[in-house]
This record gives C-alpha cells, sequence and structure tokens, in this order.
C-alpha cells in the first residue's frame, strides 16, 4: 500500500474527526458524570460512530452508483463540503455549532447523539471515507482506510479519557489556534479531491 496514501488518510480523518477540539465539549456533555461512566460514554461513541464510517466505506461507492452518481462527481460534492467544514474551522463557526448541537440538558446520554452523530460521524467524516476508499481499486482501499479511521478513532478515545488534561494544558486560545491550523489543511485537502474529480472528467490535467 502506497504509504502517501495512508498518510493522507490519517491526516483527513484526523482533521475531521477533529479530537482536540472535540474534548472540551465531551467535557461539558460528560459533566457530572463519574470517571467509570465518562469512559464509558466515551467508548460507546467511538464504537457506534465506527460501525457507521465502516458500512460507509464498505458500501458507500455502490450507493452512489445504485443511484447513479459517479466517484469524480462525489469527489467534487465531497471536496466542496470539506472546504466549507475548513472554513467553519478557521472562522470557529465549527465549535459554535457542535456546542449548539451538545446541549446536554436536552441530551441525558450523549454517547450516540451527539457524540456519535453527528459530532464524531458526520457528514465530513462519512464523505471522506467513501472519498478515500474509492482512491484505491477494490476491497484493498476500504480496508486500509477503515484501518486507518479505527486507529484515529483510538486516538480520539484517548483524548476523550485525558480530556481534562489537555483542556487545561491547550487552554481555550491553544485549542483555538490548533483548530485553525487544522482547517488550513483540511482546506488544501479538500481543493486536491475536487482537483481530482475534475480530473476524472477529463477538465484538469
Amino acid at each position: 500500500m502506497d504509504t502517501a496514501f495512508l498518510i493522507t488518510t490519517f491526516v483527513t480523518l484526523f482533521i475531521i474527526l477533529d479530537p482536540i477540539a472535540l474534548t472540551p465539549m465531551f467535557v461539558a456533555l460528560t459533566q457530572g458524570l463519574t470517571p467509570a461512566q465518562g469512559r464509558s460514554v466515551g467508548l460507546r461513541a467511538c464504537v457506534t460512530a465506527s460501525i457507521i464510517l465502516i458500512i460507509f466505506a464498505l458500501a458507500g461507492e455502490s450507493v452512489l452508483g445504485f443511484i447513479g452518481i459517479s466517484m469524480p462527481a462525489f469527489r467534487i460534492a465531497g471536496g466542496l463540503l470539506l472546504f466549507l467544514t475548513a472554513l467553519e474551522m478557521l472562522f470557529e463557526r465549527r465549535t459554535k455549532r457542535r456546542e449548539d448541537q451538545a446541549d446536554i440538558d436536552d441530551f441525558p446520554d450523549p454517547s450516540i447523539f451527539p457524540l456519535a452523530m453527528p459530532l464524531l460521524a458526520g457528514p465530513g467524516a462519512i464523505a471522506s471515507v467513501i472519498l478515500l476508499s474509492g482512491q484505491q481499486p477494490g476491497f484493498t482501499g476500504a480496508f486500509w482506510v477503515i484501518g486507518v479511521m479505527l486507529s484515529v478513532m483510538v486516538i480520539v478515545f484517548v483524548f476523550f479519557l485525558s480530556a481534562g488534561l489537555l483542556e487545561r494544558g491547550l487552554g481555550k486560545t491553544g485549542i483555538n489556534i490548533v483548530t485553525r491550523l487544522f482547517g488550513m489543511l483540511l482546506a488544501a485537502l479538500a481543493v486536491q479531491f475536487v482537483l481530482d474529480g475534475l480530473r476524472g472528467f477529463g477538465i484538469a490535467g
């Protein structure tokens, strides 16, 4: 397997899942719970999100073909979606939207909603696993994307376990800086997805 593909997959999924920015929200969602209950919530959220993303990594391209959407067209649409996500990260809109979705008063058990969906397995993550799986032929691409996704999800769970330490260590300013940096990287990856889609139509060289 191409090392560059694995690195691109890891970076893309790490930025999309964004554990650093999500961790303070996990703290808010699990406020008042015991450490054991917090671990249980984090584990359920990560497992549920992983199952959702595995389904789309394996069957997403088949579903697209069934409804008549070509992979180049989906690459362009997915790239544009990821670019919008990058803009939200750069201008702090994504964090605010996530905080609005993560209202603990409305959702006493946040492991499935809103943590698993849409904070982890949201539209950006779903589009990413479909796009990345489609870059390699057959089952091979999906297999490696799933493997990398699971490794990133383990990192997310570790961040959840150390949520309090991370929030105190980085502070609000540090988290904002890291989020903006990830937003810039994601914007570049999104443009690359669009260019790949255009190349599939023979528009870009």
